[in-house]
């Protein structure tokens, strides 16, 4: 019987849940000083002067440096792709350009101490003009960067049809606002770094991939890849703004160079609200058309991506939103383009779905606008648009080609889960009452793109003399569960024990290359390179056991049941894992070994439907998530447990940012939500106890058929749920309602459509 598929605890939980993880504020590094950095309060001046010399006479201070000091290079464009005249320093110099932003560097023998000295440094600015909103920044009346010329970063425009709405009966169209959020991981960002005694620089961070660390670190430092030694530790949430590398990081293994001692930082929770890369940030202008009897013709994105202060991974990421543009349907004719432009806020990067997200918000969106237009169910309107399973491979019109699906099964099934029909038939029943606390009802057919930049993986598996496993994985999990899941894997494959198996991930040491954990990869691409180092291994061993047994090659087969190898029809002479890495080892020299660097033939589209049902208080703009139904298919599915688990998390991110999570500035661009008492964190009284199925259309895209699963449940959450709340209201006369739908923005829509009401009846 097969370990895969079935539901399989946690190897890494009884750790967490008795003595605890192990994270990079835990580790003893004796010796150690302190980081920390001086910090803009302004959101955009010059930095007229700097004077450190208090702090630097304050006892416990080793020393305070700038960026003149480091004397270290910009960070680059990313891929090569946005505008090199806007390039962060190391720390800033001349101007900031976003509260939040480090200035100095402060290292001292207790963490208090550089604190306390952070408070004495006086840094003179000569204020400049302020631009928060992306539409302004477009304009280019204010600029961050004057030798620029524009605050546009990248852009995206593969022309457009003026004929594309000429065929439809009814075309609607909408502004929607796809706003910024804060990753907000409970670990913030971490690092520390200390010179070994053969001169290399060890270096230990909460990231997300650690061999992207190593490099960047060769790179600034000036050093050969053999010096530097990067570890990750336990890591506390990621959600993708911790797959970026951050001047702080460069900054610490810096000062360890030049102090020849331990450095440590860790950031406080306010620094990672305005320091730590925040998500999504999108202003979208979106038209559909089609005919009244709800055939989805055409289709439009425009798409504004706010940058902040510097063109990050963020700027780039409205790519992977053209990619999904058309979402799951069959559209004869979809465009989008996009314009990434620069504010002076803090930069943004990938969250948990990056840049698919926002098309799945936008194309649902629409879709429940459009079916309202022509008084069509929204359920019926996207049964009538969804590309047939028959039709895989499909090409969608921005050419991006899904590589199978049953959007039709997903639908019907959540649909039968949430007994939709009874649902419509209590939310007429409310309607007509009256009732104070009406229902929303809420759908969101999705499909998005897992390991989207598709990056190949490393994997390897080794025999021990005692008969168990090491495998080594380029991927780096943090609360995904890949020890399991590869656990798992290697298990089938060999018959040995999971709990004789060891994953050993995030050491550059002993893990030679890795792209690490993001976009949804890690499975499809650094679990199939795992699976494929065991088959690898398989294969040496039969070699082995071939010449222990005298026999042909192709006559030796391996029991899994007894986890050993005999000749075919030969059981009772057999040979054991451990006996053939002593074979190997005496034959060889060295183990039973196989490596494997995978290559991606491609991405993957994973699916699904969520069905959201709300209550809105129409007295208060309350909204109550009664009910959350999601139907998710991400291929053959390996652990169903750890995949609810993913879909768990996932939706309850996803559900935050329709209902309350938002990051604000002022106009002076001051930050309001700069901590967890200001920024509204979802905790699990707003959420209801999920309901999940999956389908499982496994890929032809790699072995294990599998495909991602760590974003879906973001992706298809929150634009039902944002659904649900608009439907609710869609009586009063309410149209749209921006997320996040809180309560005084539901109120005042409610108010908004019936004075618009009472006035057209006064006229």
């Amino acid at each position: 019987m097969s370990i895969l598929g079935n539901r399989v605890l946690r190897r890494e939980d009884p750790k967490f849940l008795t003595v605890g993880g192990t994270y990079v504020a835990d580790l003893e590094l004796p010796g150690s000083v302190h980081v920390t950095f001086v910090r803009s309060n302004m959101a955009h001046a010059k930095i007229v002067s700097v004077d450190s010399s208090r702090a630097k006479a304050m006892p416990g201070v080793i020393d305070v440096f700038s960026n003149d000091d480091l004397g270290l290079a910009n960070f680059p464009t990313i891929m090569e792709m946005t505008n090199a005249a806007m390039t962060p320093p190391m720390l800033a110099s001349g101007t900031v350009r976003f509260v939040g932003e480090p200035i100095v560097v402060i290292v001292a023998e207790t963490r208090e101490a550089a604190a306390d000295a952070a408070e004495l440094v006086v840094i003179d600015y000569e204020p400049l003009p302020v631009v928060i909103d992306p539409v302004e920044a477009r304009k280019d009346e204010i600029l961050l960067f004057p030798e620029a010329g524009t605050n546009v970063a990248f852009t995206l425009d593969f022309g457009g049809d003026d004929t594309l709405f000429d065929a439809c009966e009814v075309v609607v169209e909408l502004t929607l606002a796809n706003q910024r959020v804060a990753p907000c991981p409970l670990e913030g960002r971490s690092a520390a770094a200390h010179m070994t005694a053969d001169g290399r620089l060890e270096f230990s961070s909460a990231t997300q991939a650690p061999h992207g660390v190593r490099d960047a670190l060769v790179s600034f430092l000036g050093l050969e890849p053999e010096q530097v030694h990067v570890v990750t530790p336990d890591v506390g949430g990621g959600f993708g703004a911790k797959a970026s590398v951050y001047q702080e990081d460069i900054v610490v293994g810096w000062c360890a160079l030049r102090l020849g001692r331990p450095v440590r930082w860790t950031e406080t929770r306010s620094e990672s609200m305005v320091g730590l890369g925040h998500g999504r940030a999108q202003v979208q202008h979106a038209r559909i058309g089609g005919t009244r009897d709800g055939i989805v013709q055409a289709y439009r994105l425009d798409v504004l991506q706010d940058s902040g202060a510097y063109p990050g991974f963020g700027a780039v990421l409205p790519f992977m939103t053209r990619t999904m543009t058309s979402g799951p349907y069959k559209i004869a004719r979809a465009e989008c383009a996009s314009v990434s432009v620069v504010t002076n806020s803090t930069t943004t990067t990938a969250y948990r779905g990056a840049g698919r997200p926002e098309a799945t918000a936008a194309i649902e969106r629409m879709m429940d606008v459009f079916a309202r237009e022509i008084e069509m169910d929204p359920a019926e309107l996207r049964r009538r648009n969804l590309i047939s399973k028959d039709e895989f491979p499909y090409t969608t019109p921005v050419e991006t080609v899904y590589d199978v699906g049953d959007y039709h099964r997903a639908l019907d099934l959540a649909l039968e889960v949430a007994d939709y029909e009874q649902l419509r038939t209590e939310q007429s029943r409310r309607r007509l009452s009256g009732d104070v606390r009406q229902l929303g009802i809420g759908l969101s057919c999705y499909v998005e793109i897992t390991n989207g930049l598709p990056d190949g993986e490393f994997g390897a598996v080794e025999i021990r003399p005692d008969g168990k496993v090491i495998v080594r994985t380029g991927t780096s999990p943090h609360g995904q569960g890949h020890v399991t899941a590869w656990s798992m894997l290697v298990a089938e494959q060999l018959g040995i024990a999971i709990e004789d198996i060891e994953v050993i991930y995030g050491d550059t040491d002993v893990v030679p290359r890795g792209a690490g954990t993001m976009g949804s990869r890690s499975l499809q691409i650094g679990g199939a390179a795992v699976n494929q180092a065991a088959l690898d291994v398989i294969e040496k061993a039969k070699d082995l056991a071939a010449d222990l047994f005298e026999a042909d090659r192709g006559d030796v087969v391996l029991d899994k049941a007894s986890a050993s190898f005999h000749v075919v029809g030969s059981p009772a002479v057999s040979h054991s894992w451990a006996e053939l890495a002593a074979a190997a080892l005496a034959k060889d020299g060295g183990p039973l070994f196989a490596e494997v660097d995978l290559a991606s033939p491609g991405p993957t589209f994973p699916f699904g439907t969520h069905v959201s049902v709300v209550e809105v208080d129409t007295e208060t703009g309350k909204v109550t998530v009664l009910r959350h139904i999601a139907v998710d298919d991400a291929g053959r599915i390996v652990n169903p447990l750890l995949a609810e688990g993913q879909v768990h998390g996932g939706i309850a991110q996803g559900v935050a940012q329709a209902l309350l999570e938002e990051v604000v500035y002022d106009l002076d661009g001051n930050p309001l939500t700069s901590t967890l008492a200001d920024y509204s964190f979802i905790s699990a009284a707003e959420l209801p106890s999920y309901e999940t199925r999956f389908t499982e259309t496994p890929t032809p895209v790699n072995a294990l058929g599998a495909k991602g699963i760590g974003e879906s449940g973001t992706i298809g959450s929150t634009p039902a749920v944002h659904n649900a709340v608009c439907d609710a209201l869609a009586h009063l006369g309410v149209r749209h309602v921006d997320m996040p739908t809180t309560p005084m923005r539901v109120w005042s829509a409610i108010e908004e459509a019936a004075a618009r009401t009472n006035a057209k009846g006064q006229g």
